[in-house]
């Protein structure tokens, strides 16, 4: 299982929201290729980045903090928030040199559109499942659908997806995690052959060795992302890492 070390980008600052709450922000840095390079240097083999403000414009908008991620590091690195069309997606894996495109609101909103982009980024698309209540939120988190997460991720089953990122928003940012419930869901995505990543509520040690359980049972658990945890201590990468192996 692999450790996805998060960060969160907003005016060009690391930043950690509660429950993907805008209003709720704590500021972790003004550099974030300096953070990504100490991820890395303490173990990280990939990182999750997400544009905020990206998430909430509806295209991105930290660019030049990615660019600088993604020239500081090594490692493969994913982004979310704000790609919503071909051209931002060709514009972030060909150009800024992304490895993953996560997408979120457009595949629910324009499952053919997102079916295409698989078919044409194939095993560099990720499927960005955020869920309030098992349903999905989208628009940064700022819409709640009618649609559960499991139905959404049923429609895409067949294509070569780089993963499922599934997020339950409750969790997310409090420090409080994982639940029981989150993994019951998890493991429903997994069954359906799609590889999972968990996100949101990795708070200790202890929810990183809960994962990394569930993941030698079931091996389409594919990583866990780790944010806030890290920048208030609670987790150090080269911890995780050495508990998920």
């Amino acid at each position: 299982m692999e450790i996805l070390p998060a960060i969160d980008l907003r005016g060009g600052c690391c930043v950690r929201l509660r429950q993907g709450d805008y209003a709720q922000e704590t500021v972790f840095g003004d550099n974030p290729a300096e953070m990504a390079a100490r991820w890395e240097r303490e173990g990280g083999t990939r990182l999750h980045l997400v544009d905020l403000d990206g998430a909430k414009a509806g295209r991105p908008v930290n660019i030049a903090a990615i660019k600088s991620i993604v020239e500081t590091v090594k490692i493969p690195c994913e982004l979310g928030g704000g790609l919503r069309d071909e051209a931002t997606i060709r514009q972030m894996i060909e150009e800024v040199g992304i490895d993953r495109a996560i997408i979120g609101t457009q595949a629910l909103k324009q499952p053919d559109w997102f079916r295409k982009m698989v078919q044409l980024f194939p095993g560099r698309i990720a499927l960005g499942l955020d869920a309030r209540n098992g349903m999905v939120a989208t628009a940064g988190w700022l819409d709640v659908s009618q649609t559960s997460a499991l139905e959404l991720a049923r429609q895409f089953a067949d294509l070569d997806l780089a993963a499922v990122i599934y997020t339950n928003i409750a969790n997310d940012g409090m420090m409080q995690g994982i639940d029981q419930g989150t993994i019951d869901d998890m493991l429903q995505l997994a069954e359906l052959g799609l590889p999972v990543i968990a996100s949101g509520g990795v708070t200790t040690l202890a929810d990183i060795e809960r994962l990394a359980a569930v993941s030698r049972k079931q091996p389409k658990l594919i990583g866990a992302i780790v944010g806030r945890a890290l920048y208030e201590g609670t987790i150090h990468v080269q911890d995780a890492v050495r508990m998920a192996r």
